[in-house]
Order: C-alpha cells, then sequence, then structure tokens
C-alpha cells in the first residue's frame, strides 16, 4: 500500500532541478572519480590543467603551486591572464562564467587553445563548487582583478579591480581550501604525490619551470625544468638500467593539426617500459598514438635487419614483442580533439591518428638507424637475440597450457588443492618452505584453501629472459595453479582462485622472497595485480600471555600499545613468535590462515610507472640506484635493545 501511495505521488514536485555548481556538490564522483584522496588531488590537477594550457599556446614559461599553512592551494601562471570582460552569453564577468558556468571554457573550438589536457571544460568551476571558498586574482592590461567564492562557489561579490601592475605582467593566480565536508577523508595534500605528477608535467613540456612549494615545512621546495624534455625523462627512466645505445632517439613531427614526439633507449633489461600521453595525459591503455608507433619500430627494424643481412629471408620476422624488449619509450601525442574509449577513459581512440604517428615515426627512426649504424646493430642483434629467447618460451610454455590438467604442478610444487572448484571462494597460499607448507596443509581449510609449498627462493624474472624464467620448475608450478596462462594466452576469468596469498616468513630471507614473488606476479600477472587478487599474510611477530588469555600482534607498536592497556599490576609475558616453519598446524591456523582471525595485507598498484621504475631500481643489476633508493628510504634505529 505504501509502495502504491508513492507512486502515485509521482508528479513534477518529484523531479529535482539542481542549478548552477550543485550537481557538481551532489555527485562529485562523477566530475572528479572519487572523494578520497586521489579526488583531493584531482582538483588540483583541474587547475594546473589550466596553467599547462597556457603553456601549450606558448603563453606560460613558469607554473607555481603552494601548498599552504592552511591546506589550501595556490596555483600561480604567467600566462595571459583570464579576460576578464562581461561575458555575452551569460551576462557575467568571463571570470565568473569560467568558475561558476559547467563547460564553459576556451576548450570547445572558441579559439582558445588548439590544444588543451583538461578535456571537459569543468575543471575551474568544479573546483570552486568541492571548495569550502576560492579567490582569483587575474593580472592583466596592467590591472589585478580579483573575486571570491564560497558556500559551494557562488561570488561573494563582482570581479573588483584591486591593485594595478606592470602593464608586461599576466597571468592568474588561483587559491581555494576543498571543503571538508566533501572530502570528509581527509582535506591534507600529499607533497609527493603533487611532486611526482608536477615533474611528469615538466618532462612533457619541454622548458616550461614548475615549482611546488610546501609552506607546512620550513624552506621545503622542488623545481623542475627540463629542456630536453622527453629525452630527460627517457635517461631518468634508464638510471636503473644499462643502456647498449649512448644516444638518445628523439623524433617529431607534426600532420593534420597532430604533433608526435617520442623518444628511446634500449637498455639490457628484457622488460619493455612504453608510456604514452595525450595532451599531457597518460594513456595507460594505450591507443592508436601507442598503436601507430609500435607498428612502425616492427616494421623498421626488421627492414634494416634484412637489408643488412643481419635476418636472412628464410628467417621469421621478428615480433613486436622481440623489438621491444629492453626498451625504455616514451610517446607523447597533442591533438586538437582526443576521443577516448576503453574502460577508464584512457585509451585514445582518433583512427586518424594511427597512420600519423606511424608515419613520423618510421620516418625518424629509418633516419636513426641509418646515420648510427653501430647503435642499429646492437638494437637490430639485441631483438634477434630476443626473437630467439621467444621460440625457446613458446616451448616451455607449452607445459603451461593443459587446460585443468594439474599434473605438472603437482609434481614440481606438490600443489594441495582445495576441494571447491568456485574460484570465487577458493584462496591459494604460496608458502615459504617445504615445513611450513605441510603445518599448512593440516591447518588449513581443505574446502577452500590451497597449498603450494617453495623450495627456496624463486628466480628473479627482473634479471632473466622469459624462456629461462619458463624453464624454471617453481614458476611453472605457479603459472600452472593460476590457471590464467601468460602473455597471448593470459584470461584472467579462467583463474581459479579469488585470493592469492603470499605467507613468508616476518624476516629478511621472508622480506625478499615476497618481493622476488610480486616481481614475477608484476611481470607475468599484472592484471591479477591490479585487480586486486593478490595480498601478503601478515603472520604475528609477537605473543603476549597473561592469565588465560592470549594475544598476538603484528609488530612492535601493537605490542607496546596492548600493553598499555593492560592493568600495571598484571604479570605477562612477551615473546618473539617462531617461523612459519616452526609452528604446528594449530598455531599457524589460528594466527595466519582463519579467515575470522588472520589480518592480510592488499597488495595494490596505483601507479605502475612508479611501480615499474622501483622494480627495475630495486630487482635489476645496477647497484648505484639500489643503493641509493636504500639510503633515501631507510629508517634508522636509535634505542636498540642487546
Amino acid at each position: 500500500m505504501n509502495e502504491e501511495k508513492v507512486l502515485n505521488n509521482y508528479d513534477s514536485s518529484s523531479i529535482q532541478v539542481l542549478e548552477g555548481l550543485e550537481a557538481v556538490r551532489k555527485r562529485p564522483g562523477m566530475y572528479i572519480g572519487t572523494t578520497s584522496a586521489a579526488g583531493l588531488h584531482h582538483l588540483v590537477w583541474e587547475i594546473v590543467d589550466n596553467a599547462i594550457d597556457e603553456a601549450l599556446a606558448g603563453y606560460c614559461s613558469h607554473i607555481e603551486v603552494t601548498i599552504n599553512k592552511d591546506n589550501s592551494v595556490t596555483v600561480k601562471d604567467d600566462g595571459r591572464g583570464i579576460p576578464t570582460e562581461i561575458h555575452p552569453k551569460t551576462g557575467k564577468s568571463t571570470v565568473e562564467t569560467v568558475y561558476t558556468v559547467l563547460h564553459a571554457g576556451g576548450k570547445f573550438g572558441g579559439g582558445g587553445y588548439k590544444v588543451s589536457g583538461g578535456l571537459h571544460g569543468v575543471g575551474a568551476s568544479v573546483v570552486n563548487a568541492l571548495s569550502d571558498w576560492l579567490e582569483v586574482k587575474v593580472y592583466r592590461d596592467g590591472k589585478v582583478y580579483y573575486q571570491r567564492y564560497s558556500n559551494g562557489g557562488h561570488a561573494e561579490d563582482e570581479l573588483k579591480v584591486i591593485d594595478t601592475c606592470d602593464k608586461d605582467r599576466t597571468g592568474t593566480t588561483v587559491t581555494f581550501l576543498p571543503d571538508d565536508g566533501i572530502f570528509t577523508e581527509s582535506i591534507v595534500f600529499d607533497f609527493d604525490t603533487l611532486s611526482k605528477r608536477l615533474r611528469q608535467l615538466a618532462f612533457l613540456n619541454k622548458g616550461l619551470r614548475i615549482t611546488l612549494y610546501d609552506d607546512r615545512v620550513a624552506d621545503k621546495k622542488v623545481s623542475y625544468c627540463y629542456e630536453g624534455g622527453l629525452t630527460e625523462y627517457v635517461e631518468m627512466l634508464n638510471k636503473t638500467e644499462k643502456p647498449i645505445h649512448e644516444t638518445i632517439v628523439d623524433i617529431a613531427g607534426k600532420e593534420k593539426d597532430i604533433s608526435i614526439e617520442v623518444s628511446l633507449q634500449y637498455n639490457e633489461s628484457f622488460n619493455p617500459r612504453v608510456y604514452s600521453f595525450v595532451n599531457n595525459i597518460i594513456t595507460p591503455e594505450g591507443g592508436t598514438h601507442e598503436e601507430g608507433v609500435k607498428r612502425a619500430l616492427t616494421q623498421v627494424i626488421n627492414k634494416y635487419a634484412l637489408n643488412n643481412n643481419l635476418l636472412k629471408d628464410k628467417d621469421q620476422s621478428l615480433s613486436g614483442e622481440d623489438v621491444q624488449e629492453g626498451i625504455t619509450m616514451i610517446i607523447s601525442c597533442k591533438h586538437p580533439n582526443p576521443q577516448f574509449e576503453g574502460q577508464t577513459k584512457t585509451k585514445l581512440g582518433n583512427s586518424e591518428v594511427r597512420a600519423v604517428a606511424s608515419k613520423i615515426f618510421s620516418d625518424g627512426f629509418e633516419r636513426f638507424l641509418l646515420e648510427h649504424p653501430n647503435e642499429a646493430r646492437v638494437v637490430v642483434e639485441k631483438a634477434i637475440t630476443a626473437g630467439r629467447a621467444r621460440l625457446a618460451a613458446k616451448k616451455a610454455r607449452e607445459l603451461t597450457r593443459r587446460q585443468g590438467d594439474l599434473d605438472v604442478t603437482k609434481f614440481f610444487g606438490k600443489l594441495s588443492d582445495c576441494k571447491s572448484k568456485d574460484a570465487s571462494i577458493s584462496e591459494i597460499f604460496i608458502v615459504e618452505g617445504d615445513s611450513a607448507g605441510g603445518s599448512a596443509i593440516k591447518g588449513r581449510d581443505s574446502m577452500t584453501q590451497a597449498i603450494l609449498p617453495l623450495r627456496g627462493k624463486i628466480l628473479n624474472v627482473e634479471k632473466a629472459r622469459k624462456d629461462r624464467a619458463l624453464s624454471n620448475e617453481e614458476i611453472r608450478s605457479i603459472i600452472t595453479a593460476f590457471g590464467t596462462g601468460i602473455d597471448d594466452d593470459f584470461d584472467i576469468n579462467k583463474l581459479r582462485y579469488n585470493k592469492i596469498i603470499i605467507m613468508t616468513d616476518a624476516d629478511v630471507d621472508g622480506s625478499h622472497i615476497r618481493v622476488l614473488l610480486l616481481t614475477l606476479f608484476y611481470r607475468f600477472f599484472r592484471p591479477i595485480v591490479e585487480a586486486g587478487h593478490v595480498y601478503a599474510a601478515q603472520p604475528p611477530l609477537f605473543v603476549i600471555k597473561h592469565g588465560k588469555t592470549i594475544k598476538y600482534v603484528l609488530n612492535e607498536a601493537e605490542r607496546d600499545e596492548y600493553l598499555a592497556t593492560l592493568n600495571p599490576n598484571t604479570k605477562y609475558d612477551v615473546m618473539r613468535m617462531k617461523g612459519l616453519g616452526e609452528m604446528d598446524a594449530e598455531e599457524l591456523n589460528e594466527t595466519t590462515m582463519d579467515i575470522n582471525k588472520r589480518v592480510l595485507r592488499q597488495i595494490t598498484l596505483e601507479d605502475a610507472m612508479e611501480a615499474d621504475e622501483i622494480f627495475s631500481k630495486l630487482m635489476g643489476d645496477e647497484v648505484g640506484p639500489r643503493r641509493e633508493f636504500i639510503e633515501e628510504n631507510a629508517t634508522f634505529a636509535t634505542n636498540l635493545d642487546y
């Protein structure tokens, strides 16, 4: 009866009309994706994008970003400054129109910008809507214009002149404080998050200086300016590797208002690192610009190899995988009207870009190979060696393709599978050592928990070609157990377990094995990591006993926190836990495997580029970058108990 009454009252009064910026405040996720930390920092990117657009148009040379003491953020540029006259369609100043009207901007073909990074023209107004307050100053025509907005982006007064300035001074300065009613998790900006993205923008915009200040900390600032642009980007990424040729290839061209720039250098590693951008926006799913360049790379290297008798007519052509082995490549496309597609709208879909990118890169790379014959030979020979290894890996991979046949895994890895065939409730523990594996098998829930013990440390796949990795028994066992296949055969829908749990000791050796496994998963099963299927078990470090109570704690901090809650007169014992292999089945179940008591840490992949760099730095051949990372990130104990 109540439901019928509600339906009968569905009339014009039921339709809500959101005016101005109310829609943004009502559904902020539609405009910035999330109101978590990522969404908070997205506000900065929206304002910075406007300044970058001025740089792309050739009018801005320096952008300054400041985290103020009250955690507001100021973005200052020396561009042309937002126009201040009355806008003919809104009857408001153009400044107020930009900051209070959705889809108002110079990015819709009105001649403001030929190329822009902010795609939707909603950036400034969305930031205003989601801020407690926002202030804008415009330097233009020898005057300083000012306007302040609050209460959901409403102008407190009309745009007014508050000062004069040198006629040569132009630009826009925006300061805003995020609304803690929208960003309920936190409105505290992270310096490192801002710094990494701003450095990337500096690489992508040759000669543009970007400075970040943190007024919350005395004298804390970083400044980025790269006259070499993408070549310096490649040089920085290859600091963790050994380049096989000295010259960083840099190719640029423009056709049909589409600009393509590519920088690349090969190194001794076996993993390609190809990153592409469109109008400064990273495209992790690639797209037509990346496809065009990769296609040309394969064609040019095959042609050069045949023409110089490095390959014979009877030889099999080199594949894209072969020619990309060990490459570090940045692809930047500037397009006046980019169209994005893909699951996360980060894949370029413009079909005309494929041919343009292919032609520009092909012409430039052919010229490089002809002008640098010694370096060309090194590059082509690496690709040929990779081709031979690929054929060997193909044979090894056949051992992991047996659909539903786990004989290989049972033989090599002693997999104790779970009884359930429902992947959504099944999980596999990858356990360090036969001893811990035996306890885990006895202590598990055999219906949903599978156990795969490892024999020592697996191969570091960062330092090995795929054919060698696939000949490793432990790695073959893991691949077969997962059921997804790898490379072209990979299908995440065939994953046999919803949770892949790495269970190693809480010591240095355990950490090393965990990192080796994560390196394998990142290189061979990255979609599994991205989908959130990989976890690390957290075995307790201490057990505290008092009376009949037994309390397990993960670390020293939890130990001290728990002890502080006890009555001062309580007698207790604190014991350091044994390794996994020394625990009996009951202990292992209670501390690490019981789904009602255990603690798991989910392994996430927030930034693929940063993860790639870290894996190469920590697991690659170069000692210097690894030492530098340890020195920068190590924490040193000042009070040691001996």
